[in-house]
């Protein structure tokens, strides 16, 4: 088993790694909108730009991790409103492109520092 940490994408904001390699296999932990400089502090609280922000954290960490975006599996997308569905898909899809990996999407109460979207990933290396 091994932990990634990468300055490319935001620190853990708790006990928690960003991701872990298991037999080949990366599972990351849910991104939020926060930038890897450490602020700690969500990048807007504009949906279209904390998914972007999300999807680039997201990436850095599988990148780190040996994988890529193309060999994700499964995703898990969590929103604070269902009625930005439409718009995060829209953002999901320009960073899939043709790549369409298994997917839940689900509606939560709230999400850590009130992020608008949270999303974690299974990938192969």
């Amino acid at each position: 088993m091994k932990f990634i940490q990468t300055q490319k994408a935001p620190s853990a904001i708790g006990p928690y790694s960003q991701a872990t390699v298991v037999n080949g296999m990366v599972y990351t932990s849910g991104q939020i909108a926060l930038l890897p400089d450490g602020s700690d502090e969500l990048l807007s609280q504009d949906v279209t730009t904390q998914t972007k922000q999300v999807l680039t954290n997201l990436r850095e960490v599988l990148e780190a991790a040996g994988s890529s975006l193309n060999n994700v599996v499964k995703t898990t997308i969590f929103i604070a409103d269902m009625d930005d569905f439409a718009t995060i898909n829209e953002i999901y899809e320009s960073f899939f492109n043709t790549h369409k990996p298994a997917r839940s999407t689900v509606a939560v109460k709230t999400l850590p520092k009130s992020a608008l979207v949270e999303i974690d990933a299974i990938a192969i290396i």
